[in-house]
């Protein structure tokens, strides 16, 4: 056998392999076919703590057209404004899919919020004390004429959470070396307050209520379970 053939057959031989191993290793499991199903009219409670679904203050998060694009990535999506006895407003978005694989990735209000006609104008990191776990959030603020809006959100995969896009692939790739596709969420809180300490406090008084009211299965599906990413 001459070494141009040996060539050959070895680098037949590897590519063979490594298509069985892609084969072998590609995630054939849905993580949300093994737990409850979710809804998020249920998961998310319409009155918890000194907080209730504002009935006449109905919230437009997203552009028809940025809707739409939505619906084509998630399964589910949840918008709501609350309001408390002191007459504060929290605005909440939460939009579920049950396959985080690339083909889902979640749309961030980095890209949502400028498609809008915002600009942002502040990006950090915080951490809003839960009764469970520190969870780590990212804080935006977005600007459009004289309308100032703070944001918080995080997002969930299967039991992780992210706040970049490579947090978010890292905890993709831990449940495919299991052979598992993970579900998540991207959970959203704002509010219209020029004052950002003061919008992201009552963020945190929420955050901190809603994750009070919920029992510990949807807890960990909504604030995932307090793993470093």
């Amino acid at each position: 056998m001459t070494a141009t053939l040996i060539k050959a057959v070895i680098a037949f031989a590897l590519m063979i392999g490594a298509a069985a191993g892609a084969h072998i290793w590609r995630p054939t499991a849905h993580l949300a076919d093994s737990r409850a199903k979710v809804d998020l009219e249920q998961m998310f409670p319409a009155a918890f703590g000194d907080w209730k679904v504002d009935k006449f203050q109905p919230v437009q998060l997203v552009a028809p057209d940025v809707a739409q694009l939505l619906a084509t990535i998630y399964s589910q999506t949840l918008s709501r404004t609350y309001i408390d006895s002191q007459g504060q407003r929290i605005m909440l978005s939460v939009a579920y899919g049950g396959d985080q694989s690339d083909a889902t990735r979640a749309h961030r209000p980095e890209v949502c919020y400028p498609a809008q006609g915002f600009q942002i104008i502040a990006n950090q990191t915080g951490v809003v004390d839960t009764p469970s776990h520190p969870l780590r959030v990212r804080q935006l603020v977005a600007k459009a004429g004289g309308r100032v809006e703070p944001i918080s959100y995080w997002i969930t995969v299967g039991d992780r959470t992210a706040l970049s896009g490579t947090e978010q692939k890292l905890a993709q790739l831990s449940y495919s070396t299991r052979g598992v596709i993970p579900d998540g969420m991207l959970v959203r809180v704002s509010t219209i307050d020029p004052d950002f300490a003061r919008a992201f406090g009552v963020q945190e008084q929420f955050l901190r209520a809603l994750a009070s009211s919920l029992s510990g299965s949807t807890k960990r599906r909504v604030f995932g379970a307090g793993a470093a990413t």
